[in-house]
C-alpha cells in the first residue's frame, strides 16, 4: 500500500496528503500527469516519461514545479519510502491553488506538485498476458487535444467502466471515419495478415505513448516491420494479432475484440517476442539517479 505522499515539498503520511479545495487540478482538470514504471529499484523510460511531462506543461503554459534533477530526487524518495522494488511511481502538476476562475491566475501561483508510489505484482500481469485481454469498441467522445497527458480523464473512465461491465479489461475509441484512435489508457495495435505492426500515427487525437515509442525501437531492434498507419475496427478483428501497449501493461496481447475472436484467440509469437524483448531495449535508470548537467538542459526550469 502507498504509505507516504509527496506533496508540495513535504513527505507525507497517506491519510494526512491533502491540496487545496481550490487547487485548480482539482476544480479544473488545470494539470497533467505522467506514469512511470518501478522495475527492479530501476525507472523504466524516465528520460522519455519526463520529457513527455515538460512538453505537457508547456502546452497548458503550467510553469515546471522544479528542475528535472531534484524532480527525479523527489520521485527516487517517495519510492524508497514506500519501500516499493516493482510497481510505479505517479506524478501530477497543476497550475495551482487561486479562487476559482476559468482565466489563469494574474499573477502566476506555484504549481502544485504531488508524487506517490505504489508497489505492483509483476507476475499478476505477466499472468494476463499468458491468457491475453478482451476489449470492446465506443465511440470517441474526448477533446481533440488528447495528446496532451491532462487529468482530464471522465472519459477514459466512462469507457474503462463501460469495458469493465462487459467483462473487458479496456476499450478502443472509434472516431467519426471508423478508425480507432487508442484506448481509454494504451495505445492501440494490430499485426496485419502479412506481419506488419500497425498502430495509428501520432496527432492530435492519441496520447504519444512512451511505452509506444520503445515498442517501435524493440520492433526494429527484431527486423520488424512497423506502420504507423490507421485501421478501422474490420481490420482489427481480421488481424493476426492485436494488443495494447502501456507503462502499466507494456504489450499486453488483445484475443477478442466486441466478443469477436481474434485469429486463433491467444496471445500471438510477435506479441510474445516484442513482450520478452522489450525489457532488453527500454532505459533502466536506477532509482534516484540524477543525469549530468549536459543531459539535464532540455529540463531547465
Amino acid at each position: 500500500m502507498t504509505r507516504v505522499i509527496y506533496v508540495n515539498g513535504r513527505y507525507l503520511p497517506y491519510h494526512d496528503a491533502k491540496v487545496h479545495v481550490e487547487d485548480r487540478g482539482f476544480q479544473l482538470a488545470d494539470a497533467v500527469y505522467e506514469v512511470i514504471e518501478v522495475s527492479d529499484n530501476s525507472l523504466v523510460d524516465a528520460t522519455r516519461h519526463l520529457t513527455r511531462l515538460w512538453r505537457s506543461l508547456s502546452e497548458l503554459s503550467i510553469s515546471p514545479p522544479m528542475s528535472e534533477p531534484a524532480l527525479r530526487h523527489v520521485m527516487g524518495q517517495t519510492i524508497r519510502r514506500n519501500r516499493v522494488r516493482n510497481g510505479l511511481v505517479y506524478l501530477q502538476v497543476s497550475r495551482g491553488e487561486s479562487p476559482r476562475d476559468f482565466l489563469f491566475p494574474d499573477p502566476p501561483v506555484p504549481p502544485t506538485l504531488v508524487c506517490l508510489a505504489r508497489a505492483t505484482i509483476p507476475a499478476q500481469v505477466d499472468q494476463r498476458a499468458e491468457t491475453g485481454i478482451h476489449i470492446i469498441t465506443m465511440p470517441e467522445t474526448r477533446w481533440k487535444r488528447c495528446d496532451i497527458k491532462t487529468v482530464m480523464l471522465l472519459p477514459a473512465c466512462l469507457a474503462k467502466q463501460q469495458a469493465h461491465a462487459q467483462s473487458a479489461s479496456e476499450a478502443w475509441f472509434v472516431d467519426a471515419e471508423g478508425l480507432i484512435t487508442e484506448g481509454a489508457s494504451s495505445n492501440a495495435w494490430i499485426v496485419d495478415r502479412s506481419g506488419r505492426l500497425l498502430t495509428r500515427p501520432l496527432d492530435n487525437t492519441i496520447l504519444p505513448g512512451i511505452t509506444r515509442r520503445t515498442v517501435m525501437d524493440t520492433a526494429a531492434s527484431l527486423g520488424l516491420v512497423v506502420e504507423e498507419s490507421p485501421f478501422t475496427v474490420a481490420e482489427a478483428l481480421d488481424a493476426a494479432e492485436a494488443f495494447i501497449t502501456s507503462a502499466t501493461n507494456t504489450v499486453m496481447p488483445v484475443i477478442m475484440i466486441d466478443g469477436q475472436r481474434i485469429s486463433s484467440g491467444t496471445p500471438g509469437p510477435l506479441c510474445r517476442q516484442l513482450r520478452r524483448s522489450f525489457a532488453r531495449v527500454a532505459e533502466h535508470s536506477p532509482v534516484g539517479y540524477v543525469p549530468s548537467k549536459l543531459e539535464n538542459q532540455a529540463f531547465a526550469p
